[in-house]
């Protein structure tokens, strides 16, 4: 039996997650919390599985249980249940420890085998989450605000404006081969491997002027 532990500080919230997954003959109930901080107490004194967590709540906030939870019970798996979806409430949650990332509004199969995949330690998102995990993931790494030489600068607005590296060599008196020199340091600058992926970032890093 995969035991869980419910902590949500809304008790009808928790009764009807209850009722959802008592009838999995494979998971238990072993306890409900109302706060972060009364779920830790809780850990401690039942040893769930999985812990499903609701992220805002008035006596503690969720993803500082978390945390705690990784750091005192580290074979405990935090599966987060909530109805916020917003890029902030995932990442702290991820980067609190969190095994997984579900909505309240996640159908009652699907929860389960969240449940059962949490309590094997796998990574659980629904596809959308995933999605939002990995853009802000990508823009984690991307360059800290890239310096770009004044010719770079001159050589990708040129680019933008759809200019051939012999066209951009010619209107600076430059070979073709230094104008391709300079954009592959724009490229690299900007973490990018074309020109018009180049230009979109530098639009979007206010680099370089839109239209």
């Amino acid at each position: 039996m995969i035991k869980v532990l419910l902590v949500d500080d809304h008790p009808v919230v928790r009764e009807g997650i209850r009722g959802m997954l008592e009838a999995e003959p494979d998971l238990a109930i072993a306890g409900e919390a109302a706060s972060g901080p009364e779920a830790v107490a809780r850990v401690a004194e039942l040893g769930p599985d999985v812990v499903l967590m609701d992220l805002r709540m008035p006596g503690g906030d969720g993803a500082e249980a978390t945390a705690r939870l990784r750091a005192e019970a580290p074979g405990v798996h935090v599966l987060v249940l909530t109805t916020y979806d917003t890029d902030r409430d995932i990442l702290r949650a991820v980067e609190a420890g969190a095994t997984g990332y579900l909505l309240k509004d996640t159908p009652r199969a699907e929860l389960a085998e969240s449940v059962r995949s949490a309590a094997r330690g796998e990574t659980v998102l629904s596809g959308r989450l995933a999605g939002k995990v990995l853009t802000g993931m990508r823009r984690d790494q991307e360059p800290e605000n890239p310096v770009l030489t004044p010719r770079e600068t001159e050589v990708l607005r040129l680019a933008a404006d759809g200019r051939t590296n012999a066209a951009i060599g010619r209107y600076l008196h430059i070979s073709a081969t230094t104008v391709k020199t300079h954009l592959m340091r724009v490229y690299e600058k900007l973490g990018v491997s074309d020109r018009t992926a180049a230009v979109s970032q530098a639009i979007r890093r206010g680099l370089l002027p839109e239209g």
